[in-house]
């Protein structure tokens, strides 16, 4: 993604998954050269819920985000996407 592609997110909660076994939910504040920055995020670990990762990201988009996090570093190469929250479409 471009700068202008980061950039276009910087203040809407989003959804970042990752390579790793974590899900974020929650508000871009910022990106830097090897990380994206966010608030208030749920920092979700795949294996630790009985829903599916779609599932869980739908019930956040239903019911809102529930934060466990103030701030969050993701490394940038570990991000496979990015999406706004208000994108994802329900079933």
């Amino acid at each position: 993604m471009d700068s202008d592609g980061w950039q276009a997110l910087i203040g809407q909660i989003v959804v970042v998954d990752t390579d790793s076994r974590f899900v974020y939910l929650g508000t871009m504040d910022r990106v830097e050269e090897h990380f994206v920055i966010m608030k208030n995020v749920d920092a979700h670990e795949r294996g630790e819920s009985p829903s599916t990762k779609e599932q869980y990201i739908m019930d956040a988009k239903k019911f809102g985000v529930t934060p466990n996090r103030k701030e969050v570093s993701i490394r940038k190469a570990l991000v496979v996407s990015v999406s706004r929250l208000d994108d994802i479409l329900g079933f």
